[in-house]
């Protein structure tokens, strides 16, 4: 088993962060066949894939969930510590934490036009550090 992180910056409002590039570089000399679990740490932020496109990136995912959870309705959330993301909480617990993908000879094994990417739901840049084991 290996275990490191990654830290990526990001810029909170549904800022959708690619992380295959960096994993990409970072498994590519593990030899053999396994998994990688990814798990970000916070209450605000999820991991998925889709495809990193700007019209999926920059317009339907960030209003699918602004539909399904919206910025600008009250939350309870909000009255209890008096802040501005109660949105961000419900969006990172309907996308979870984490995600396990398939690895073999140093590559992921996703599809052609799939990525890994990570969700900032939050209101503000946040520094995020993603949680990455490798199980061979």
């Amino acid at each position: 088993m290996q275990q490191f992180s990654l830290e990526v910056q990001t810029q909170g409002s549904t800022d959708i962060v690619n992380l295959s590039p960096l994993l990409t570089e970072k498994i590519k000399s593990i030899k053999g066949s396994g998994l990688v679990h990814l798990f970000i740490a916070g209450s605000t932020a999820g991991l998925t894939t889709i495809e990193f496109e700007p019209g999926l990136v920059k317009h339907d995912l960030p209003e699918f969930f602004q539909r399904l959870a919206p910025d600008d309705i009250r939350y309870q959330h909000e009255a209890t510590w008096h802040d501005d993301n109660g949105h961000a909480h419900v969006r990172s617990a309907l996308l979870g934490p984490d995600l396990t993908v398939p690895i073999s000879g140093g590559k992921l094994l996703t599809g052609q036009w799939q990525q890994i990417v990570l969700v900032d739901f939050d209101t503000s840049p946040r520094k995020r550090i993603v949680m990455v084991t490798i199980v061979i």
